[in-house]
């Protein structure tokens, strides 16, 4: 019976995960194709009363969202940390009566360590934080897509605009945690296992904004995050990276080619942990100077390099590991 029971948590998991690899890159794609269709079958009023309704909705995501604690507790997403399994790491606290912006690396292939952690309650963020509310920023065209917006507004996302920014540093109270996948597009192209590299030196918007608002600054670093999948690299000046290059400028994000451990799609079984660092005590600058900026900036780049150091023994890499910040 234990054997059969460990059998079905193998499988429970393993679905999961497939869930949640397929739902991030084709749910999206998958939505509008759905929407287009029925506005041609006899079902067209359906989708012409959602796009109405839709756009006198077009605000919401830039003023919060729709998050929805029902969402955000699925059992599946337990399921999928547990498939790593996935940790996530306490440094210092976080005061509810403050508000901030995490920086989170590296990107990865598909920022499940984000996802499973920011957006869902399944590695107990909550918990480990209490009064404090975590919101993962992500690309604002993403909430432009007919249903799949509900989707990722019911988990907490919000755009990584600066409207949204504003909205939430200071009009939604304090205890906000803003998760900002820093490298981006730019980061995800760099996802090989092994290889421990950032995309921030030049990165200094986020650093604005937290003084504008005067929300402390708190980095975060995914341990394994880039040993989930194998990704075919593309040499320089090649047709498969002129491809990248232009769909990353088109469309904000770069496609990449990646297999993993089982039917393609399946990330290796690799422990992923999320450490959150200590907080990097910002003052409120309205119109903060360049140097100001410049010096937060190089301030957090040091504590991230801390951070990493002190916990890559730990989190399954040797004392020779260095992390890369270009």
């Amino acid at each position: 019976m234990k054997q059969e029971k460990t059998q079905m948590k193998d499988f429970l998991e393993n679905i999961s995960v497939l869930q949640a690899v397929l739902t991030l890159p084709l749910l999206g794609p998958a939505c509008i194709v759905l929407m287009v269709y029925l506005m041609f079958t006899s079902l067209w009023l359906l989708p012409t009363l959602y796009f109405i309704w839709q756009l006198k909705d077009r605000h919401t995501p830039e003023r919060g969202g729709r998050r929805t604690a029902f969402v955000r507790n699925w059992k599946v997403w337990k399921l999928v940390r547990d498939y790593f399994p996935m940790k996530l790491v306490k440094t210092a606290e976080l005061n509810p009566n403050k508000n901030y912006i995490l920086g989170c690396h590296p990107h990865g292939i598909l920022s499940l360590g984000a996802f499973t952690t920011f957006t869902t309650e399944a590695c107990g963020f909550m918990d480990l934080f209490p009064g404090v509310r975590s919101c993962l920023c992500i690309l604002s065209g993403l909430f432009k897509i007919p249903l799949y917006r509900e989707y990722v507004m019911a988990t907490g996302c919000c755009p990584v605009s600066k409207p949204s920014l504003k909205h939430l540093l200071s009009k939604s109270g304090k205890g906000n945690a803003l998760v900002i996948i820093i490298g981006g597009a730019a980061e995800s192209l760099l996802s090989v296992p092994g290889v421990n590299a950032v995309v921030m030196k030049q990165r200094k918007g986020f650093v604005k904004v937290a003084l504008e608002f005067g929300a402390d600054l708190v980095p975060v670093y995914s341990y394994g995050e880039n040993d989930m999948f194998r990704q075919v690299i593309f040499s320089e000046g090649s047709v498969g990276w002129r491809f990248q290059q232009l769909f990353k400028k088109i469309m904000g994000f770069a496609p990449c080619l990646f297999m993993g451990e089982r039917w393609f799609w399946m990330p290796y079984h690799c422990p992923v942990t999320i450490v959150v660092g200590s907080p990097i005590p910002v003052p409120t600058r309205p119109s903060p100077t360049q140097e100001e900026v410049d010096h937060y900036h190089g301030l957090y780049m040091e504590s991230l390099a801390k951070l990493f150091n002190e916990h890559k023994v730990s989190c399954g890499l040797s004392e020779s590991h260095e992390l890369l910040i270009t």
